[in-house]
């Protein structure tokens, strides 16, 4: 017997579920309105698909699917997806204008940035690969900012690869509701960051990473600068706990 649930969490709420199936057999959590939710499984395709009807404003949230595994019924052991962000507006969905690598070479590494700049809504998947196989060492993906007073969103992702993988092509990939592609490194317009151009500062496995473009946003440069204060005051406190620990031991 497959079981099912569904959880809906608004920004800054706990989750909530919603309904779940068992038995083929679908229970609406008390509170919401039985005939606006429908969830169909494929045992087949192994997915489970809900549907909202009359989408209104209260529907934006956070949707979880769960899955209960039947053989470890004992152990009440659920599997929980990454979720599917519901953004409910009078505002046209847009793809972004812009994507682009940046790159920089810094002593015996190499570093990719990822530009995808002004799209709506905000919900984007970004990643990266090589080989058709997902990249996770090394990468670090920044939040969405808001990169205009149009409600256009922006995001970074940055890949750190050895000088040696210089010549192996990577492909930065972005999933937009408009929109798919994939950006490979080893392109003509990949663009290679001058000490000239605006800089900004991300921390990457124990190390200060510097990256270049030109008009960066005053918004990404104030995080970045908050990041490295932060991580920076964190370290300071460490050598201070580290020289304590040898004067008083």
């Amino acid at each position: 017997d497959i079981v099912i649930h569904w959880y809906k969490q608004k920004e800054g709420e706990a989750p909530e579920r919603l309904l779940f199936v068992s038995g083929g057999k679908v229970a609406i959590e008390s509170g919401f309105q039985a005939n606006r939710y429908m969830t169909e499984i494929s045992s087949v395709q192994k997915r489970c698909v809900l549907t909202i009807k009359d989408v209104i404003l209260d529907d934006a949230a956070t949707y979880y699917c769960a899955y209960w595994d039947p053989h470890l019924w004992s152990t009440w052991i659920k599997y929980f997806g990454m979720g599917t962000k519901l953004v409910v507006s009078e505002k046209r969905s847009s793809p972004p204008k812009n994507s682009e690598i940046l790159q920089k070479k810094h002593e015996n590494q190499i570093m990719y940035v990822c530009f995808i700049e002004k799209f709506y809504p905000e919900v984007i998947r970004v990643t990266w690969t090589e080989d058709e196989k997902e990249v996770t060492d090394n990468v670090v993906k920044g939040d969405t900012w808001q990169s205009t007073k149009e409600d256009e969103y922006s995001i970074a992702s940055w890949l750190t690869v050895p000088a040696e993988s210089e010549d192996k092509k990577y492909y930065c990939k972005y999933e937009h509701e408009e929109k798919s592609t994939s950006l490979p490194t080893q392109e003509d317009s990949v663009k290679t960051a001058s000490q000239e151009e605006d800089c900004g500062i991300v921390f990457n496995r124990g190390n200060l990473v510097l990256f270049c473009r030109p008009f960066v946003t005053d918004q990404l440069m104030h995080r970045t600068a908050y990041l490295v204060y932060i991580i920076l005051l964190l370290k300071s406190s460490m050598y201070n706990i580290i020289i304590l620990f040898f004067i008083y031991r």
